[in-house]
């Protein structure tokens, strides 16, 4: 095995550690990216719902609106 000049004998190791090291970050942060984006979605939902029901829409599965219709 040739070694690079700096490079010691035994570093594959340390290159296995950082790897996984690196693994586990990138893995961690695309975790939270996905939590993050997951409660966005969920708050817009909730939000838009809210609307929906202050501007007096049909509510889905009910068939019956909010407000009351004048003829």
């Amino acid at each position: 095995m040739v070694f690079a000049p700096g490079e010691k004998p035994g570093s594959e190791p340390e290159e296995a550690k950082l790897q996984t090291t690196s693994r586990q970050i990138v893995q961690n942060a695309i975790l939270r990216a996905v939590q993050q984006v997951s409660r966005e979605s969920q708050s817009r939902r909730r939000d838009a719902r809210a609307g929906d029901t202050a501007r007096g829409s049909l509510r889905p599965g009910t068939g019956e609106s909010t407000k009351k219709h004048e003829k």
